[in-house]
């Protein structure tokens, strides 16, 4: 871990049937592609963020929207408590 990456990456592990799996904490997790490659069958891929499983779609639009602060952060997510 370096100082520019404050985080640890996710690890590789490959199981005894050639399965591919990143974890990151415990828990099925990958940025760059999928987290879960069977061995032989490319259509079966699995694409986790932080152990929450998702279509290859709402994996795209979810690394995307992955930079600045979420929405319970944000001047939006915020106003909803200062009503009363």
């Amino acid at each position: 871990m370096d100082e520019k990456n404050k985080f640890q990456s996710s690890k590789k592990l490959t199981k005894a049937d050639g399965t591919i799996a990143y974890v990151w904490e415990g828990k099925l997790h990958n940025w760059e592609g999928p987290a879960l490659i069977p061995e032989g069958d490319n259509r079966k891929r699995e694409y986790h963020i932080h152990g929450i499983k998702y279509t290859e779609d709402g994996w795209k639009e979810a690394r995307r929207n992955r930079e600045g602060l979420p929405w319970y952060k944000t001047a939006m997510g915020q106003a909803g408590q200062n009503r009363n």
